[in-house]
């Protein structure tokens, strides 16, 4: 996609700017000590970070400030629905295994569509780490960044929230459930 493509209307930013903000205000212990005000002006500054927040918003990703980066500069936005985003459901894990399913391929892979929404899949430290700001995926599961040497022998990692901890398992890369999907993070 072209980055002309990957801007959005100005009436349409203003309208994502304000569900942002109103997120932002309605979950402070997400981010204390972060001004929205600046966050708000960074995200004027990047035009085609709005465009990605904007597809994990209508994906149902929900995503909020949970963080900012002091080496870089960046505010950390990671999708906050309750659950896994229910637009990114039902798919494998990366194009690879989309290919290698010969039959009743799932509609997309986990890294594919982050790739095309121009965002990052969690990695499990992530995941972790978002897990300490709620309790997120307690029916649902998410796909995770997988190290490479799974991945190399066919795994995929995916989390999920029960008996009241952060449980981080196994499956093969082709595989895809209606209750697993993905999460991401976006620098901005």
């Amino acid at each position: 996609m072209s980055s002309s493509k990957k801007k959005l209307p100005a009436s349409q930013q203003k309208e994502l700017l304000q569900i942002l903000k109103t997120r932002f205000e309605k979950n402070m212990p997400r981010h204390k000590g972060i001004d929205w005000a600046k966050v708000e002006k960074k995200l004027e500054a990047n035009p085609d970070k709005l465009w990605s927040l904007n597809e994990m918003d209508i994906t149902e990703g929900e995503p909020d400030v949970v963080g900012y980066d002091k080496k870089t500069g960046a505010y950390i936005f990671m999708d906050c629905s309750a659950e896994s985003p229910k637009g990114r459901r039902s798919i494998c894990y990366d194009p690879e295994a989309l290919e290698s399913r010969k039959e009743h391929k799932p509609k997309h892979s986990a890294i594919g569509m982050a790739a095309e929404m121009g965002i990052a899949i969690l990695t499990e430290e992530e995941y972790r780490d978002l897990q300490k700001l709620g309790k997120f995926d307690t029916k649902t599961s998410s796909w995770l960044n997988t190290p490479a040497p799974i991945r190399k022998l066919g795994g995929g990692i995916f989390g999920d929230w029960r008996y009241g901890q952060v449980f981080i398992y196994h499956n093969g890369v082709e595989s895809y459930y209606g209750a697993r999907g993905f999460r991401a993070v976006l620098h901005v």
